[in-house]
């Protein structure tokens, strides 16, 4: 998508492209962040004005070295602090006076090695009262290529030619391992925020997506200081269609907080992030080398056209490796049609068989004319998405060399996006890969690396064509009656659960109050055995484990047993007709402390602590989006033909989790948790049988 320069001034342009800079605490000592700082600046071309201040000298190099800020010949936008702890509150003091719009600090602002040291609040509260803003403290700085300006503490050889990449991390060696080794990522801007005083990681990301030339967007992230401003430039990439890949580490304990409902306690302490990912399309990943592929991929190959990856080998046993990979992790390969395989067969050795994945080395003889008119072929199939090479291409190898430039040639000639993915990492490519990938085909290390790139691709593209519709809403005088109940801190009874589930549609068994056993027993005629028998005790949240459920009470004798025994809980219980159904599964509202409401699928019943088989997501979803949450599930593969029984109804299934998180939507500022648990599936339908509702109100009234 074309973005144009955005004309109005950032707030974080004196940060990140100021036109002057002063560095305080510059040094002539070699191998100094006093001296390093000063000599990067420039390394890379940048043409603003640079002042040296430091009043032990009078000159480092051929550079004039100012006693202090007030001595510049002019206000400089931003002054980078090259302190130590205990000289930053001066120096932010003098760059404020100064007049400087933005401060760049390394150190740690911590005084006291204590978690709770005060000096990085009072350095941001002087930040924010005089409006400027600080790329930091403890962070390595940042790098603007497409100026040629790098603001680093600590040295850096390798070359930061403009690029397309925005890397925001948290971590300094995230910043170091991903922005000082390989050349093959370029950047845009590549930011080590730090403990991020006054500007976060959200921040950087709009600065970014501002700048036209960025195609993708790398975040490490650790913590979400203010998820509103996370969340808002997620949309924003989202809207311009620019992909974010995120490593998430030290997740959010939300599991911790819920000790009332099973969602809380399955839903696991990464389901919050799991589920703003997933609802702003970022690609997830686990390990540096994972980031740097799958950003690499996206900033060069995406958007993805429609079809699968048409892969081409080397080896006959590393292809049947890449085929169980990609089976394995659920990437499809085009399925090429009868045409292309007649094209591959021209340009195959005789006792080679044309086929996707394909195997195109034989003799050996004019291989890079076979591999070129080979790719050239699949390329051409209207099912590929993507041609990759799945080699161990090497420095000094002719092979690799021809293999390589045929993948170019036929890239060349292609609309469509081409590869190449070592499968093994370590492989000695240092000075072809990046030639290769500065000439438009990206090569990627290592096969499971490549492969999960390319399914991230794949599952970014699908998900902007999918179709969404959503259930209706309903009444406002429905809304406003639950808005006004659930804002009460007395508890939800049962039947109140259901008649809130029933509002929004969720369809509920037939359920009814009873106070003692001549109540019960009329309630049964009334129903139709057999039936259920639960308690409705207060304070009572997981009946199944305080004994006070008692299922298919076939007759009076047995709904008289089962009420003596039950009653030793309390006398207050209802009676429900007994449901059927062949799959148990579960709904289930968490309130995420940064995010707010969270809905979880499960697997449901007695099982679903043991199973743990969940999906997660942020209201609203659509019907689309929730049958492919309930797809995910295992429990899922139980919901097709089994042998003589028909399938269930999964559809209702999907249903009825629309409607609950049109639920959500309407009433989760107002519940802290609340557990639909099971829901029966059966061939005609699905109902729900019990429910726990906690309105935030309540919550907290306990914890007083």
């Amino acid at each position: 998508m074309h973005r144009p320069v955005t004309p109005t001034l950032h707030r974080l342009d004196p940060l990140l492209r100021p036109a002057s800079l002063a560095f305080v605490g510059a040094s002539p000592k070699p191998d100094t962040p006093g001296n390093t700082m000063l000599r990067a600046a420039a390394v890379d071309g940048y043409r603003g004005r640079i002042h040296a201040v430091n009043p032990r000298y009078a000159r480092i190099g051929e550079s004039a070295c100012f006693p202090d800020l007030d001595a510049l010949p002019e206000r400089v936008e931003h002054v980078v602090l090259g302190l130590g702890n205990a000289q930053l509150e001066d120096g932010l003091a003098k760059a404020i006076r100064h007049g400087a719009k933005a401060v760049t600090i390394f150190a740690s602002c911590n005084l006291t090695g204590n978690a709770d040291d005060p000096l990085a609040g009072r350095l941001a509260g002087m930040a924010h009262e005089a409006g400027i803003a600080i790329c930091g403290g403890n962070g390595m700085g940042f790098v603007n290529p497409s100026i040629g300006l790098r603001v680093l503490g600590y040295p850096a050889t390798v070359s930061m030619r403009p690029g397309n990449v925005a890397l925001i991390t948290q971590s300094g060696s995230a910043f170091s391992a991903l922005a000082y080794n390989d050349e093959r990522l370029k950047y845009a801007l590549a930011v080590s925020s730090g403990s991020d005083l006054t500007s976060e990681a959200a921040d950087y990301m709009d600065w970014a997506l501002d700048q036209p030339q960025t195609k993708a967007v790398g975040l490490f992230l650790e913590t979400a200081r203010s998820p509103d401003r996370l969340v808002a430039a997620l949309e924003k990439a989202d809207a311009l269609n620019v992909p974010v890949v995120a490593l998430k580490v030290g997740r959010s304990q939300i599991a911790a907080e819920f000790a009332i409902s099973h969602s809380g306690a399955i839903a696991g302490s990464n389901a919050a992030w799991e589920a703003l990912f997933s609802r702003h399309g970022v690609m997830t990943v686990e390990t540096l080398d994972q980031l740097a592929a799958t950003l690499l991929l996206a900033s060069e190959c995406a958007p993805l056209p429609s079809g699968g990856l048409a892969s081409l080998h080397d080896s006959g046993g590393e292809r049947e490796m890449v085929a169980d990979l990609a089976e394995k992790m659920h990437i499809p390969f085009a399925s090429i049609g009868p045409d292309t395989l007649e094209r591959l067969a021209m340009h195959l050795d005789p006792d080679m068989s044309p086929a996707n994945p394909l195997d195109v080395w034989g003799t050996g003889r004019d291989f890079e004319a076979q591999v070129q008119g080979c790719t050239a072929a699949m390329l051409d199939d209207p099912d590929t998405a993507i041609g990759v090479l799945f080699q161990d291409v090497r420095d000094g190898s002719y092979i690799a060399e021809g293999f390589t430039r045929a993948m170019i040639a036929a890239a060349q000639g292609s609309r469509k996006p081409v590869a190449v993915v070592t499968n093994y990492a370590s492989v000695n490519h240092r000075s072809l890969a990046l030639r290769v990938t500065e000439a438009g085909v990206p090569v990627i290390d290592g096969t499971t690396e490549g492969l999960l790139a390319i399914g991230q691709l794949m599952e970014a593209r699908d998900r902007r064509l999918r179709r969404h519709s959503f259930p209706k809403p309903v009444s406002d005088k429905v809304r406003q009656h639950w808005r006004q109940r659930l804002a009460s801190a007395t508890p939800l009874a049962a039947i109140e659960a259901q008649a809130l589930l029933a509002d929004y549609k969720i369809p509920t068994v037939q359920t009814l109050n009873v106070a003692s056993l001549n109540e019960a027993i009329a309630a049964a005629g009334r129903l139709g055995w057999p039936v259920a028998l639960k308690t409705a005790e207060a304070g009572i949240d997981h009946k199944s484990e305080a004994g006070g459920v008692a299922l298919d009470l076939q007759d009076e004798a047995a709904l008289r047993d089962a009420y003596e025994k039950m009653s030793r809980l309390g006398p207050s219980m209802t009676l429900s007709a007994m449901a059927r159904g062949r799959v148990e599964i579960a709904f289930g509202l968490l309130r995420d402390p940064q995010f707010g409401p969270l809905l979880m699928l499960a697997a449901g019943g007695v099982l679903i602590e043991a199973l743990a088989d969940r999906a997660v997501a942020l209201p609203s979803v659509s019907l689309e989006e929730a049958a492919a949450m309930l797809s995910r599930l295992r429990i899922h593969r139980l919901m097709g033909a089994l042998r003589n029984l028909p399938a269930v109804d999964a559809h209702a299934a999907a249903q009825a989790f629309a409607q609950f998180s049109l639920l959500a939507q309407d009433l989760g500022d107002l519940i802290d948790e609340l557990d639909i648990n099971p829901l029966l599936v059966s061939e005609n339908g699905i109902v729900a049988v019990d429910a726990l509702v906690v309105t935030r109100a309540e919550a907290q009234k306990r914890t007083e």
